[in-house]
């Protein structure tokens, strides 16, 4: 994101839009088990998902007049889709049929701290502010690892370790990649991600062994319409109007309204070690984003 001022918005406007980031990212993980359960594969769930989803905004970016992608961006379009949503998405989608909805956001929530370590890796260096929430976030992340319910789940723990290393990749390789605007970017990366997906799930034997429960195809059509697009949309015109540390704080939000979420409406529980294993790596992520907001880098 550039470093010149933001258009100034009101508070209202601001307020709304958070508040759509903040609570509709942080219910998608429970949604996404809500539609496992009800009888969507992991796989199949998210190709569908994004098809859908992607090809819609597609369609309405057209009829708009904005400019399709050249081959170029496509082409960077799947790679994107490939990281953050085969392997970013699809693999949470994967671990949520082992852990509960909450650790998934959680350990999910410990993105921002990958990617402070490959943007290092890429000669930014990081401030001491910097160093130490990633020391305090990744204590976090081994302590979540190493007890409790991720421990009994280990496929769970690996699924949600590469959905974190690749959503944070594909976010640093993104940067200075030939792309086109900002939402027909999100579409394409949709389509090409969704397709992927579909492609995975069907090789994996992945089918629909009968129509799906009412309430999983409700929970799918609030993932395509509320979380690929109302939720990104609102995202999208934070980044256009607030700092980035701002829009970005939805990384530390999401997993507490997941956690109460899931505790209200699925009963899920947690023990006193994984509940200050959370805290540790939110607060982690906290002094990330707070330092790169001191510098004045995206957050």
């Amino acid at each position: 994101m550039p470093s010149s001022p933001v258009p100034t918005a009101s508070a209202t406007r601001v307020a709304l839009a958070l508040s759509a980031v903040y609570l509709i990212w942080g219910s998608t993980y429970l949604a996404i088990r809500f539609a496992l359960e009800g009888g969507f594969p992991p796989f199949l769930l998210g190709g569908i998902r994004f098809l859908v989803a992607g090809g819609l905004m597609f369609a309405v970016l057209r009829w708009r007049g904005v400019a399709a992608p050249t081959r170029a961006q496509w082409g960077n379009a799947a790679v994107m889709g490939g990281l953050m949503l085969l392997l970013g998405n699809g693999m949470v989608n994967l671990a949520e049929t082992k852990v509960s909805s909450g650790l998934a956001a959680v350990t999910v929530a410990s993105a921002p701290l990958w990617m402070a370590v490959f943007a290092a890796m890429r000669g930014h260096r990081p401030t001491r502010l910097e160093m130490v929430g990633l020391g305090i976030g990744f204590v976090g992340v081994v302590w979540l690892s190493t007890g409790g319910s991720l421990t009994g789940a280990p496929l769970g723990l690996l699924a949600l370790l590469v959905a974190s290393v690749s959503w944070s990749f594909g976010s640093i390789w993104s940067r200075g990649r030939d792309l086109p605007s900002p939402f027909m970017s999100s579409a394409a990366q949709m389509l090409c991600g969704g397709a992927l997906m579909l492609a995975v799930g069907l090789g994996l034997g992945e089918r629909l062994h009968g129509m799906p429960t009412a309430h999983a195809i409700g929970a799918f059509w609030y993932l395509v319409v509320m979380g690929s697009l109302v939720g990104f949309s609102a995202y999208i015109w934070l980044l256009h109007h607030v700092r980035p540390a701002l829009a970005g704080s939805y990384a530390y939000v999401n997993p507490a309204i997941a956690v109460a979420l899931g505790a209200w409406l699925a009963h899920e529980r947690f023990g006193l070690r994984e509940l200050v294993a959370m805290g540790v790596i939110l607060a982690g992520v906290v002094a990330i984003t707070l330092a790169k907001a001191a510098k004045g880098k995206p957050a």
